[in-house]
This record gives structure tokens, sequence and C-alpha cells, in this order.
């Protein structure tokens, strides 16, 4: 069974798919994936056992979008089934000219004239549920028990345990807490924990105020890791981690799909669409304001009290819940 997946942009959302894709696995007999995404949720991706193809969708830098796109769906040809995870017009249109019979998108105007199956998918549930529900729709398993996330990267081992700090969130602003409480969190519990600061490319002016903050604090036993890895990387070392304190974000979605123990920081976003999906030991720590979520990337209002409002004590209270030693 030849499949081709269009992955979600985002790592986060690419990481919540995967349970999408191990139902597809286990359903259909001898499956290949094709899988088709942004740089990011590619290199995340592309290591599942049955990945025979993994591309990475630049069809955006063409002169012509649509042009690009038919030659990309000519190279790939025809599929058993076929699959986009995002909506959007030149998705839809590359399952179409696939010539693929089986084309499975969310409801919108473009699927529903392009595609054979366009269920509409209820949003007010999380973002895992609606990928699963999205994939099993042309099977009689649309209510099959959904698995945990899943990554293919092995985890790095360390020495001594390891709490990754993560400060960053791609998607804005509004989702970040501050670089100095989560110096606090860090101080406060680095006689347990060695730590590693984590960031991408664009955050490690953050990651920075971090480590500037620790070096106030007195704390030296940290490792700062923004911008300095691969997303194989990231992942592999998110893996190895015995705790997780972390932004909704990307690296969110890794550490679950690792069962790290994690306190996840939750401001102007969806915590019940896109919280851990199946992580055994997470906490979410945010509260409730009238103004949230509103899912802007910037305060709208200026104030930003859905995260200014949340204390270090908090996060560490929160981490102390876990209850690590068990």
């Amino acid at each position: 069974m030849r499949i081709l997946i269009v992955l979600p942009n985002w790592l986060g959302d690419a990481l919540m798919a995967t349970p999408a894709i191990e139902l597809l696995a286990k359903h259909y007999q001898n499956t290949q994936f094709t899988f088709i995404g942004s740089y990011v949720s590619i290199e995340a991706l592309k290591y599942h056992p049955l990945c025979e193809r993994a591309i990475v969708d630049e069809t955006k830098k063409a002169p012509s979008r649509l042009i690009a796109t038919y030659k990309l769906a000519q190279e790939l040809g025809k599929f058993d089934l076929a699959i986009t995870f995002r909506n959007q017009l030149h998705s839809s249109l590359l399952l179409y000219f696939t010539g693929t019979a089986l084309t499975i998108a969310k409801a919108s105007w473009h699927s529903k004239i392009l595609l054979s199956h366009t269920p509409k998918i209820i949003s007010n549930q999380h973002l895992v549920e609606q990928y699963a529900k999205l994939a099993m729709i042309d099977t009689n398993k649309f209510n099959e028990e959904i698995p945990p996330l899943r990554l293919y990267i092995e985890k790095q081992k360390f020495i001594k345990p390891t709490m990754g700090i993560n400060a960053g969130a791609t998607y804005g602003s509004a989702k970040r807490w501050y670089p100095e409480r989560f110096a606090a969190v860090a101080k406060a519990l680095s006689d347990s924990y060695n730590i590693i600061i984590f960031g991408g490319p664009n955050e490690v002016e953050m990651a920075q105020e971090i480590e500037q903050n620790l070096q106030a604090l007195g704390v030296n036993n940290y490792t700062n890791l923004a911008g300095k890895t691969t997303i194989k990387d990231l992942c592999s070392n998110i893996g190895g981690c015995s705790l997780f304190i972390t932004n909704d974000s990307g690296p969110m979605h890794v550490a679950a799909a690792y069962q790290v123990p994690t306190v996840a920081i939750f401001g102007p976003t969806k915590y019940k669409e896109t919280s851990q999906w199946m992580n055994k030991k997470s906490k979410i720590v945010r509260h409730e304001m009238d103004c949230s979520p509103c899912m802007k990337r910037e305060c709208p209002l200026g104030h930003h009290e859905c995260m200014t409002t949340i204390t270090a004590s908090e996060v560490i209270e929160a981490v102390k819940e876990l209850n690590l030693q068990d």
C-alpha cells in the first residue's frame, strides 16, 4: 500500500500527525509512505521505518507555484492513497495532480472540488484526534484508540539527570514566557539536574539571556545548544532529558513523543487542542483570562497578562507535582 502524506508545516503539528500515521501503518498491509513537507517536518519524520521517500516541499519558491506543484505531482505519480494534513489549496492540487483515486483532506472549498474524501472534522478537539479521524475516514476504524506520538530518532543518553529548557516558540512572542523566569526555575532545580538550553536559530538571543541570568545566579552546570543543533539532534537531546520545561511549542511535542516529564507553560493558545498528547507525566501551567485564548502572535492588548502573571514558583511547584521519584 503506497501512501502519500503531505505533512503539516510546523514541527509540533507534524508530530501531532504521527499517531494518524501509525494508524495508517497498522490498518493497511505492506505500507510504504512518501512524506512531503517543510524542512523541519521532513527532518523529524523521515526516519520512520516505512518511509520510502521524504521530500521537502519547495514549490513555494518557484516562479509559478501551480506549475511547480503539477511537476512534483507528475514526478510522484499515482498512489493507492494520498492524504494532506494541510488545509491549503496547493496541497489539494498536489493530491489531485497525482491522479490518485483515493484522496483525503479536511473539508474546504478547494478540497471538495478536487478530492474524493473531504470530511468535516470538528475543530474543538485535540489536533491529534482531528488528524487521526481524518486519516481513518475511509475505514471502519474511525473511532479506533489513538496511539501516542512517535519519533524514530534514537534518544541521547546523558550520564547525569538533565533538564531541558525551551523558552522559544516559533509562532510568536505571545506564546513565550520570560528568560529570567526560566532561569529562576533552572536555578531552583540545578542541584538535581544538569541543564540544557534549547532554541532555534532565531532564539539564540533569548537563550543567551537565560544563560546570563544563570551566570548571575551562580549556576554553571548548563549547556546552551540554541541555534547549534540539527532537527535530529534537537529531538535526540530532548529525548534524553529527565525533565523538560517549555512553552507551547514544537519541542514540547518532541518531549511528549519520548514521554519526557514535562511542565508546559501556556498563554494565548488553545491548550485543549495542542497540549501534550498522552504523556504520562505532563503538567500545564496557565491562567484563565477573559481575553484568552486569543491565538495571536503578539498580545493584542499590550499587557501579556496570560504570561506575566505566571511565576517561577508556580512552575517549580508543578515540577514537584510530577512526582518524578515515582
